[in-house]
């Protein structure tokens, strides 16, 4: 094959593959951004502090037993008898017990349900860009792990009236 007819289709090929890629509707989200920002993450901060805060009080409720308990101890230790002494000191260790067993069940039923919420919060997004994408025709849309996005292909704000139209429908 003569050397100019290879070259003739390298720089064919080179402008059909630039062409190729000028074509393409690429985009950037920032989801951090979204799952913060969003009106249903804020709802579901709302709904598990409404849900645990019951729970929460008493905890609070348990810790000012202990305090009290033991701000009697101290001050009355002197003149308590040896046996009086000795019930308020296991009592004592007894709701210390049950505040730290209740705290670590607290905490650990809080982490669950923010994991559900989360993940709920996840897929409406996912949903939401997915829409956005199909509608407008991208070809890519690009989240985690972009070291630099330009203004000009950030979607995110999009998005987010979109997540905020979603929940306000939802309501």
């Amino acid at each position: 094959m003569p050397t100019y007819l290879r070259l003739f289709i390298l720089i064919a090929l080179f402008f059909t593959v630039s062409f190729a890629y000028a074509e393409q509707k690429i985009a950037f989200v920032n989801q951090a951004k979204l799952l913060q920002k969003a009106p249903q993450a804020e709802s579901a901060r709302s709904k598990l502090q409404k849900e645990f805060a019951k729970r929460d009080k008493s905890l609070v409720s348990l810790q000012k037993q202990i305090k009290s308990k033991t701000t009697k101890l101290q001050k009355d230790a002197a003149i308590l008898s040896e046996a009086e002494l000795n019930k308020l000191k296991r009592k004592i260790t007894l709701l210390r017990r049950d505040l730290e067993r209740d705290k670590a069940a607290f905490k650990e039923d809080l982490s669950i349900r923010q994991n559900e919420e989360l993940v709920k919060l996840q897929k409406s997004v996912l949903k939401s860009i997915q829409t956005i994408a199909k509608n407008e025709k991208y070809d890519l849309i690009i989240s985690d792990g972009v070291i630099y996005a330009s203004e000009k292909i950030d979607i995110t704000d999009k998005i987010l009236a979109q997540l905020k139209k979603q929940y306000s429908s939802g309501k």
